[in-house]
């Protein structure tokens, strides 16, 4: 068995595809089952459909009604949500992003709820597919994609997982065929800056400027933007929002410390203190940025792929769950490279349970306190590590002198 699982033959096509069937018809039979169950905008528990995506589209609202500001003042956000779904006793969801995320909610906002979520979804989920069948091309992807437990989690949030992914995973798939493409791309991550910490590090280790000039000018861009629909008020009310989210959200886990994909939350799930779940979160985020610096140095273009999001994922103390989307183009990433010069031990076993985890990470964390989905993306990220170290530093690697020419 210890030889199977290091060889990964036990992860063969016929065992994958049917395990990837049988996990898209869970998905579609609790998608009917919930709305089937559904009345009107609300589960049979009384929370939103799309639980999530309420105060996305209560802050779209209250922008269109002009009243942006006031988006990020829980009290009114929350009686915006109450009345969009007509319940006084609908659960809460708070609004935590910076103003370019109300550019899209507003645009969201303008039709009935329902539809936004099913187009928000929609479009979101195909472009994250999208961006991975082109890393990792194959009659296999789709279906691996679609059934993925990450997208099972992150469509029953409403999340906006798949926008993530497919910025990160298309910018850095596009980073050396189009690099202002991938610049803009990257750069729209301001909406959700907590992954693009590491990118400006990344992009200046991989030496392309093209790049690093697209991320800046869609970065400041969408700000822009803000400032001529609403003006500094609404960035005002972001920053003021800021002691009472980390507060409330990241240091005190309201949200669960099960769903928190962090070491930081790892640390505190086990009682630490706060200055050293920081600690240990500071750790982790220096690892990761100095791998994914170093992979973006020395590594093949997949392994550096599936290094920075891996990295992305672990560089901040506030990932969720459904965040977990973004190692999809991680492992793709990784898949494709494999194709390309071969499968070293145990990267099938523990692509396999990068995968699988965010099936049973949350319930495995709420009744052990292991982390098994930040195990998980720390092996995967390991993976990518000892990949490019083995195949890249080790070898000869046609890249490696070419780190100069990629601007």
């Amino acid at each position: 068995m210890w030889t199977a699982m290091a060889s990964g033959d036990w992860v063969n096509e016929r065992r994958v595809r049917l395990v990837c069937r049988l996990l898209l018809a869970a998905t579609l039979l609790s998608a009917a089952a919930l709305l089937l169950t559904a009345s009107g905008t609300l589960d049979r528990l009384g929370r939103p459909v799309g639980t999530d995506f309420s105060n996305v589209y209560a802050a779209g609202r209250m922008a269109l009604d002009g009243h942006a500001a006031t988006a990020w003042l829980w009290p009114e956000h929350y009686q915006v949500q109450q009345a969009v779904h007509h319940s006084a006793t609908v659960p809460f969801y708070g609004w935590h992003y910076p103003p370019p995320f109300l550019l899209l909610a507003a645009l969201l906002a303008l039709l009935p709820y329902l539809a936004a979520l099913a187009l928000w979804q929609g479009v979101t989920l195909a472009g994250a597919v999208l961006v991975v069948r082109r890393i990792a091309p194959g009659r296999g992807t789709l279906l691996a994609a679609l059934a993925a437990p990450a997208t099972f989690v992150c469509l029953g949030h409403g999340q906006n997982a798949f926008l993530t992914a497919a910025l990160l995973g298309g910018g850095l798939w596009l980073l050396d065929r189009r690099p202002r493409l991938a610049g803009l791309l990257l750069g729209c991550l301001v909406y959700k800056p907590q992954f693009a910490l590491l990118l400006p590090v990344v992009l200046v280790a991989a030496g392309n400027r093209r790049a690093f000039m697209g991320a800046t000018t869609s970065s400041l861009g969408l700000c822009a933007a803000t400032f001529a629909l609403w003006g500094w008020p609404v960035w005002q009310a972001f920053l003021d929002s800021l002691p009472l989210t980390r507060a409330v959200v990241i240091e005190a886990g309201e949200t669960g410390w099960e769903k928190i994909v962090s070491a930081f939350a790892a640390a505190r799930a086990l009682g630490a203190p706060l200055p050293l779940a920081y600690a240990a979160q500071g750790l982790a985020t220096g690892l990761a940025i100095v791998g994914a610096a170093a992979a973006a140095r020395w590594a093949s273009p997949a392994v550096r792929g599936a290094t920075v999001c891996c990295a992305a994922v672990l560089s901040t103390p506030y990932v969720l769950d459904y965040d977990l989307v973004i190692l999809g183009p991680a492992i793709a990433f990784m898949v494709a490279d494999a194709r390309a010069r071969g499968w070293l031990a145990w990267e099938k076993t523990l692509l396999a349970l990068a995968y699988a985890a965010p099936l049973f990470g949350r319930q495995v964390a709420a009744f052990s306190l292991i982390p098994v989905d930040w195990l998980a993306t720390v092996a995967l990220f390991a993976l990518a590590l000892r990949r490019a170290w083995l195949l890249d530093l080790n070898g000869a690697a046609p890249w490696r002198g070419a780190v100069g020419q990629r601007s």
